[in-house]
């Protein structure tokens, strides 16, 4: 089938766009931004969704009022053909990622599952894909990195087919993990003086938009587009400083030295070579130590530096508006999910 360029010329209620990941921590914000602007909204869900599967078909639909919702199995391309892509469609939106970043999971979803909705996509007719990806693929040092790196380089080649690959630094969920701990008198923990890794965090909601945005917007066209929230880069110490303002109480912080890290992930590695079933056990913990020593900003490969001024920035949410929201109302829908530095 010939790709629907034409969608551009169309409102959005002729506008057929797929979200896959539909029910993950972002997709559900796409899904219903995209209503909310008009589009026709497929949402491609899992028969048992969210943590642990805890959410049934009948939730999920009612979780999508005004959407389309479509059940099947990503990593099946005769699933995605029969129950995502009946009809023609215009747009494809992926916020597919794997659950735990663990080095199978990882080629199954960030890469495999993901270059499935590409295909099969491309079969239905679809012009332009739009890309969850994350900011620290430009340092791939991880399984996770590595394999949406792969589909990144796949999408790109396609010629014909227009992207726009949306690489946003970290979720305010992601820095939410020790709001109750540092709420039941806990000290906020850091490492290596909590000055190692700064990042401009973004909400889901103004990440919603932004991904929106790529369908319509001509200048995100063919385009690799890093995003942060709104304001200055902040470190590991100055979010914890925020916290403990928003909770009102005294700071308590724990710096834990960074070399800590080192000596039992250097372990497991040696033992994954003779135990696999250890491998993915290895990479969580260099996961761990990525996200504690990496900065979440777009990375200058000439001068080997992160660099926050050319971070762009994007949206309205802060940071210490969701602290004080979570201290006021707790944690709901902030799902931390199987690893929460996603």
């Amino acid at each position: 089938m010939p790709l629907r360029h034409d969608f551009r010329e169309r409102p959005p209620a002729d506008v057929r766009v797929v979200v896959f990941g539909a029910t993950g921590y972002i997709g559900r914000f796409v899904v219903k931004e995209l209503v909310k602007r008009g589009y026709q909204v497929v949402a491609f869900c899992r028969e048992r969704s969210g943590i642990g599967g805890r959410q049934n078909q009948d939730q999920v639909v009612a979780d999508f009022p005004g959407a389309e919702v479509r059940f099947g199995d990503v990593k099946d391309v005769n699933s995605l053909s029969r129950n995502a892509f009946p009809q023609p469609v215009d747009v494809v939106v992926s916020c597919l990622a794997s659950r735990t970043g663990g080095r199978q999971d990882s080629w199954a979803i960030d890469h495999q599952a993901t270059l499935n909705t590409y295909t099969e996509g491309r079969k239905a007719g679809v012009a332009h894909y739009v890309l969850l990806s994350a900011i620290c693929v430009q340092k791939p040092l991880l399984e996770f990195q590595k394999a949406k790196l792969a589909f990144e380089k796949a999408l790109q080649a396609d010629g014909e087919m227009s992207y726009s690959i949306v690489r946003p630094t970290a979720f305010f969920k992601s820095l939410g993990g020790q709001v109750e701990s540092c709420r039941k008198g806990g000290p906020y923990v850091m490492f290596g003086g909590g000055t190692l890794a700064s990042c401009k965090p973004i909400s889901e909601s103004d990440l919603a938009r932004f991904i929106a945005d790529c369908i319509s917007d001509p200048e995100k066209r063919n385009q690799v587009l890093p995003i942060g929230g709104p304001g200055q880069a902040m470190s590991a110490r100055e979010q914890g400083e925020m916290l403990f303002r928003a909770l009102g109480r005294q700071q308590r912080m724990l710096s834990v030295p960074i070399a800590l890290m080192d000596g039992p992930i250097a372990l497991l590695e040696g033992l994954s070579k003779l135990f696999p079933g250890l491998q993915d056990t290895a990479e969580f913990g260099r996961i761990g130590r990525y996200y504690a020593s990496e900065s979440m900003l777009v990375w200058n490969a000439q001068d080997q530096r992160y660099d926050a001024d050319a971070t762009p920035s994007y949206g309205e949410d802060t940071l210490e508006q969701f602290f004080e929201r979570v201290v006021r109302d707790g944690m709901a829908g902030q799902d931390l999910g199987d690893a929460s530095v996603f």
